[in-house]
């Protein structure tokens, strides 16, 4: 498997640009020690990840994946991140150039986890780790039309000192991003959800302009999800409006700037979704605004306006496949639930590709 991933990558990243450091010798060396403990000892239920290729967001990932490589995973590349200066983190700068997005070269793949993003749709790999601050593995995942995590603040080790960023992961598919999930959270494998999962769909979550055709697509996917009886849709008590929170976020990424007001707005909001998830157990949006821009640039609009949100609430988040827009690019769904509670999201993602595909 190692070897095959090595050869994919070896082939398509030169047009790509998804990796900056491809690790070959050391994971062809690491793939032979797990054969070889294999065919001593058989199946090893301590290694569910054996020898499953998996890239690492940059080049300073590798401290993350402790877990993934205790239980057989093989590390064979740091992908790509955004170069210096890149506005609003929404594309990469591979070691040939910068990323572009499988689905069409002259796209952006989205960022941060651009290279990552890119790997994992072009089947590079089946797993790669990401980061999400802002929408930094969601946006991606949506653009390049995989699932993408983003875990609940405080649940997994994170360096940011902010606490708005948190590991993730990038998935072809919802099973394999529980496998990850079971792994880097060592918790049980969750019971299957009580279907439908009751769900409040918002296009823009009341403060939020979102161009019409992302909004067009994720609501086709809910609409999908509820004919398949996924989901049903119920209608909260009161409307859900949080206040739009990119200052908050800037505030609070921004040394020496008093975060007073940020508070405000995060208590405010977390008010919000809190009365929001006593009626339902998910919430559901569009993942990005707009489809995947240009590389000259994401000029005024900001992509991370229906994601950051939740990375200032803390709660989690998984973006899902909704289709293609007609530029020929992938749009995503964007499924929240209360903290805690990534194995509801994983779940019902599951029963969703079950159902419907991917």
């Amino acid at each position: 498997m190692v070897a095959a991933a090595l050869a994919r990558i070896e082939r398509a990243d030169p047009q790509l640009c998804a990796f900056v450091e491809v690790w070959g010798e050391e994971a062809l060396r690491r793939a032979g020690e797990l054969d070889t403990r294999l065919d001593r000892r058989g199946a090893d239920r301590s290694l569910p990840l054996a020898g499953v290729p998996v890239a690492v967001k940059g080049r300073r990932g590798l401290h993350a994946v402790g877990p993934l490589l205790a239980a057989g995973g093989v590390a064979v590349g740091a992908t790509s991140v955004p170069g210096p200066g890149t506005p609003w983190q929404t594309w990469g700068l591979g070691a040939r150039g910068r990323t572009v997005n499988p689905w069409r070269a002259d796209r952006t793949p989205g960022g941060s986890s651009a290279g990552a993003a890119a790997a994992v749709a072009a089947g590079l790999v089946p797993l790669a780790t990401g980061g999400d601050g802002a929408g930094s593995v969601r946006i991606p995942a949506a653009w390049c039309g995989v699932a993408g995590l983003k875990t609940t603040r405080g649940r997994l080790p994170s360096g940011d000192r902010t606490g708005l960023a948190v590991p993730g992961v990038l998935a072809r598919s919802a099973a394999d991003a529980g496998l990850w999930w079971r792994v880097v959270s060592e918790e049980p494998v969750p019971a299957e959800a009580a279907l439908p999962v009751t769900a409040v769909w918002s296009p823009d979550l009341g403060f939020a302009g979102p161009d019409p055709e992302p909004v067009a697509l994720a609501r086709a996917a809910v609409e999908r999800l509820v004919a398949a009886g996924v989901v049903r849709l119920v209608r909260p008590r009161t409307p859900l409006r949080l206040t739009d929170p990119g200052p908050a976020w800037l505030a609070l990424r921004t040394p020496g700037v008093d975060p007073a007001g940020a508070k405000r707005v995060r208590a405010e909001n977390d008010r919000r979704l809190a009365v929001l998830f006593a009626d339902a157990e998910l919430l559901l949006t569009p993942t990005a605004p707009t489809a995947p821009h240009g590389h000259e640039g994401p000029g005024n609009r900001y992509s991370t306006s229906l994601t950051w949100a939740f990375n200032l609430s803390g709660h989690p988040a998984l973006s899902l496949p909704a289709g293609f827009g007609g530029d020929g690019c992938p749009a995503g769904l964007q499924l929240v639930a209360p903290h805690g509670r990534e194995s509801l999201l994983l779940a019902v993602a599951g029963e969703a590709e079950a159902r419907i595909g991917n």
